[in-house]
């Protein structure tokens, strides 16, 4: 995943065909290890495939969210070039602070509450 990761933000960096050595330079910017053997076997998996339908294919196997559901349905608008106006606001109602000893009892004996005790 590390490797996927550090090639996927090199291309969107700009750079159109990281090497082994772009993608070991971003991870231990980050302070993370390289697998050597994992990353040719990533490198060899991708060259020479368009990213955008790799991404596609790959996409029903993909769980992107876990929150409130709100997040996942973004990113494909945002990738198609949707734009979504946004949601207005409801204003939610102020509520009065309402005094616990009104009308009721004092627990301590105080003036307050009028009752027997």
């Amino acid at each position: 995943m590390r490797h996927m990761a550090a090639y996927l933000l090199l291309r969107a960096g700009g750079n159109d065909a990281p090497t082994a050595a772009d993608v070991t330079k971003a991870l231990a910017a980050a302070g993370i290890e390289t697998d050597a053997a994992r990353l040719s076997a990533f490198l060899a998996e991708v060259e020479g495939k368009n990213l955008a339908e790799l991404i596609a294919s790959a996409q029903d196997r993909l769980f992107v969210g876990g929150g409130g559901g709100g997040g996942a349905a973004a990113a494909p608008a945002a990738a198609a070039g949707a734009a979504k106006a946004p949601a207005a606001k409801a204003e939610k109602p102020k509520e009065e602070e309402v005094d616990a000893l009104d009308g009721g009892m004092n627990m301590f004996g105080g003036g307050g509450g009028g009752g027997d005790y």
